[in-house]
């Protein structure tokens, strides 16, 4: 990840991760309301103002790598090949994402990962920040698809569709992973239920918006 970048982004990139471990512990020790910036700033040995030059508010540093995912499913559909429809390249792209254990798709077991989503979960403010985050990436999906053509009413039946497939998907990894099991052990079935719920899709979009 750090291959080709000079030393002055490597540490910026290293002072980006304690921080966001330093905050996630010690949420997860105390609950997010009861830190403030100020002792995470200490925590990390860093001063206040440092905190907010790379994350605009307390909640970023739950939720930063979250956002950082908003356009992938939009970006699957953009850069899907030819012949490829709409509901294959979403599809594939959250296959992969089970295969590389990827968090954004509810399948990382490791322990920081982990307390951010209990964090999300039982944080009314984290839940609403990590909501509007699904639903900008559904924005952001219609608007490829009006970009390449689709009726914008159209464009939204069909983001809907989609993006609330891989959020039920994506939970029911997550509610497994936080009961204790491994995402190894969770991975079959994650790929099984995702083929059966993207399956359920497939008699009205599979041929959707294939591209010529």
């Amino acid at each position: 990840m750090t291959e080709g970048m000079s030393l002055r982004e490597r540490k910026k990139l290293q002072t980006r991760h304690r921080l966001l471990a330093t905050a996630t512990a010690l949420f997860a020790e105390r609950g997010f309301d009861k830190v403030s910036v100020a002792e995470i700033a200490e925590a990390a040995e860093v001063s206040k103002m440092t905190v907010f030059n790379y994350f605009a508010g307390k909640e970023d540093l739950v939720l930063a790598p979250m956002e950082e995912h908003i356009g992938d499913v939009a970006r699957a559909v953009r850069d899907r090949a030819s012949g490829e429809s709409v509901l294959a390249a979403v599809r594939g792209q959250f296959l992969a994402c089970v295969e590389s254990r990827d968090p954004s798709v509810g399948m990382s077991d490791e322990p920081v990962v982990l307390r951010v989503r209990r964090l999300i979960v039982e944080t009314p403010a984290l839940l609403t920040r990590a909501h509007a985050f699904s639903m900008r990436s559904f924005d952001l999906l219609a608007e490829v698809l009006v970009e390449e053509g689709e009726e914008p009413s159209i464009a939204r039946v069909v983001a809907v569709q989609l993006i609330s497939t891989r959020n039920a998907l994506i939970q029911a990894n997550q509610l497994r992973l936080l009961a204790g099991e491994s995402a190894d052990a969770i991975a079959p079935d994650a790929v099984a239920l995702a083929e059966r719920g993207f399956g359920l899709l497939a008699g009205g979009l599979a041929d959707f918006a294939t591209r010529p």
